[in-house]
């Protein structure tokens, strides 16, 4: 269950195996079943949690009541909403449960244990922390600046069979179009090759 978590945060930090125990130990596994709503606007988000398996869309409801997703988190993504953890402020943000899933979670309090006990962990979550900040900065890049075709491509290559697993409308709420927008892409696209 935790090989997963070890391998991810072994991109960053160098931990032993009675070390990794430590880190790991106030992590628990949360089951949440497709369409379970993990966090909903206007609660304070007090987790971070690692995807073991399934997928979950982040998205909040703009002021016409539409859903804008932010993006998808899969195996190997983490789930939370930074701000409000960091800030005590209420969510904007809803996660939500787009199959059957499991994630290994921590909470907020026993995150700031684990900072004083290991160091380490600092360095772990600070560059985690800048890494979404580049993905979250190429992401309203691309959404201002590129084609809905690219953005669309750009889906594809990111998120590699994900599209198969999902609705076309949690798609094109990705890609900031509409549902038939998007069939004539795929089908330009699927002309084209």
């Amino acid at each position: 269950m935790f090989n997963l978590l070890y391998k991810n945060i072994s991109r960053y930090i160098d931990l032993s195996e009675e070390e990794f125990k430590q880190f790991s130990a106030p992590f628990q596994l949360k089951c949440f079943r497709k369409k379970e709503i993990v966090l909903k606007e206007g609660d304070y988000c007090l987790f971070e949690g690692f995807v073991l398996n399934g997928c979950f869309k982040i998205y909040y409801l703009n002021e016409n009541g539409f859903e804008q997703t932010l993006y998808f988190a899969v195996e190997g993504w983490w789930i939370t909403d930074i701000d409000s953890l960091l800030n005590d402020v209420p969510s904007i943000l809803n996660i939500e449960a787009l199959m059957d899933s499991e994630v290994l979670m921590i909470s907020k309090k026993d995150k700031e244990v684990l900072y004083e006990a290991m160091p380490q962990t600092e360095k772990l979550f600070r560059i985690m922390n800048q890494r979404s900040s580049v993905a979250l900065q190429r992401r309203i890049l691309s959404l201002t600046g590129k084609t809905a075709d690219k953005r669309y491509l750009e889906f594809l290559e990111k998120y590699p069979g994900l599209e198969q697993k999902i609705t076309q409308q949690q798609v094109s709420s990705y890609l900031g179009i509409t549902h038939e927008f998007l069939s004539k892409i795929r089908k330009r696209i699927s002309l084209e090759k």
